[in-house]
Parts: structure tokens; C-alpha cells; sequence
């Protein structure tokens, strides 16, 4: 069995079509079957049935599939180790001003390493260190941190950002309460209990969130508040890295300060990652 086959696997599951997998793989079609077929007479399991409208995966199949992911990511792994590549996954803002510091002082510790930051929207940056498309990140918190390797490195306030001729716009400190009618953006891809702790759902009243339009990205979020759309929540090193025209921040006042975790695998042998855990608990001491 062959990584180029474990690819193979995947991109099937991801398309439903075997055509389709086929021109995203620069494959033939026939070529494809024929591994496909192969593959489910070495395991002696079917992997996909097979329907007019294309093919989906069995349940062994969607186990396999799943297997086959995290092999492909491991694999992954081990190449970024080798080209002594670390790879860093963030949210956003990441941990304020505590993600470039310690990027510039790893760089200097480690000029013969690479770090690749990796972005991600709203929780992503927990799922790719699950799926081990990053070697360590700094994850936004709740998350669920389940068998990784963490500790809270990073706290900071949070905002409310509001469009620049919004009646609030002026204030030097505003309440969860004092937006409580005011249409909030939010997303639906990100785990519940992260849209609800930076919602502040329930409110102090016991109320739910107005809730406004949703959004994919920290882009399309900050694009529709400037356009009056609504308003919403962020952390503050949020209104020093992304200021637009059309959009002003204002304190939020009496809400729990964002908690930045540094994640990694329980057990990592990377030794780059030691090293980047080690230089982000040296600056993060108070």
C-alpha cells in the first residue's frame, strides 16, 4: 500500500465521483478503478458502492478514509521534519503581540528551521492540529484540546467593533447589555460552544444574542459591520491588525478576556517543536 494510493482513497470520498476525483488526481479514470479495486481485494473489504450518481464510502470505507487522512497528514509530518519545517497554526490575531515576538526570537535560535505560519478561521486552527496539518498552534479557547499537549499562554480583553457612525461608536467602554439589541455577527463553522462563549450567550439577563448574519472568515465579518450590518465581538490585538476604514473598536467592558492555549501532540519527538514550546513559555512568564 502506497501513500499515492491512500491519496487516491481520500479524494474519492471528497468528490463522491470517480471522474471527477480522477481529473483532480491527473489520473485516467480506469486507472483509478483499477486501484481502487485493488485496494479493496488486498484489505478483502468494499470501500465504495458504487450508484448512478457517482460512488460513496461504506462504513469500512469511511473508516478506512479516515485512517488514510491521518497516515497522509503524519506523512506530512515527518516531511515538514525533515526539511526542518515547523509549522504553526493561529486564528486571526493569533496571541497579540506574543505570536511575532516569539516567531523573530525562534528565527534567531534556530536560523537553520523554517517556520510556516498557517491561518485559520474561526476554530480551524484546533481541527488542523487534530488532522496534523500543523505541528503547534495557538489556539483560541474553548476548544476541545483532547489528547494534545496545552497550556494557556496568552490573555487579552475583548472588543466590540461597531461601524464608525453607529451611535456607540464614541463610547470609551461598552457592556455586553449595552449591544444586547444590536443584530451580532457570528458563524456556523465554528464548534457551538465557541460561538456562545464569544457571543457571551446567555447574556447577564438571561437573554440570547440578537443573532445577525453569519460569516466565513475575519474578512467577510469585518466587511459587513463596516457596512452597518452588525456588530461584533473580538479580541483586542484584533483592532490592532485589522483596521479598515468604516470600522471603529470600543472595549468591552465586564466580559471574560479571550485565554490563548499553545497546543501540540502529547509525545512529539519533533524537536522543533520542543524548541518553539520552550522559547513561547520563556516569553509568555508575566
Amino acid at each position: 500500500m502506497e501513500l499515492r494510493q491512500l491519496r487516491y482513497l481520500v479524494t474519492i470520498a471528497e468528490t463522491g465521483n470517480l471522474g471527477r476525483a480522477a481529473e483532480r488526481l491527473y489520473v485516467s479514470q480506469p486507472a483509478l478503478s483499477q486501484t481502487v479495486r485493488a485496494l479493496e481485494g488486498e484489505l478483502g473489504v468494499r470501500l465504495f458502492d458504487r450508484h448512478p450518481g457517482g460512488v460513496s464510502p461504506t462504513a469500512v470505507g469511511r473508516d478506512v478514509v479516515e485512517a488514510a487522512r491521518r497516515t497522509l497528514a503524519a506523512a506530512e509530518g515527518v516531511r515538514a521534519a525533515a526539511a526542518r519545517v515547523l509549522r504553526v497554526g493561529f486564528e486571526a490575531s493569533g496571541a497579540g503581540d506574543l505570536t511575532s515576538r516569539v516567531r523573530a526570537e525562534f528565527a534567531r535560535r534556530h536560523p537553520e528551521a523554517r517556520l510556516e505560519p498557517k491561518r485559520y478561521d474561526w476554530g480551524g486552527e484546533a481541527e488542523a492540529l487534530r488532522a496534523g496539518l500543523v505541528d503547534v498552534a495557538f489556539v483560541w479557547l474553548p476548544a476541545d484540546l483532547t489528547g494534545f499537549a496545552h497550556e494557556v499562554v496568552h490573555r487579552e480583553p475583548r472588543v466590540v467593533g461597531l461601524p464608525e457612525n453607529h451611535r456607540l461608536a464614541g463610547r470609551a467602554g461598552l457592556t455586553v447589555m449595552d449591544v444586547a439589541d444590536e443584530p451580532l455577527m457570528w458563524t456556523e463553522r465554528a464548534p457551538r460552544e465557541w460561538v456562545d462563549w464569544w457571543a457571551v450567550n446567555p447574556r447577564p439577563d438571561g437573554s440570547a444574542p440578537k443573532w445577525g448574519p453569519t460569516n466565513d472568515n475575519v474578512e467577510e465579518m469585518l466587511d459587513q459591520v463596516a457596512d452597518g450590518v452588525a456588530v461584533c465581538f473580538g479580541p483586542a490585538s484584533m483592532a490592532r491588525y485589522y483596521t479598515r476604514p468604516g470600522l471603529v473598536w470600543v472595549p468591552l467592558v465586564g466580559a471574560e478576556p479571550l485565554r490563548v492555549a499553545l497546543a501540540w501532540p502529547a509525545g512529539s519527538a519533533n524537536p522543533l517543536v520542543a524548541a518553539f514550546v520552550a522559547v513561547v513559555r520563556e516569553l509568555s512568564r508575566p
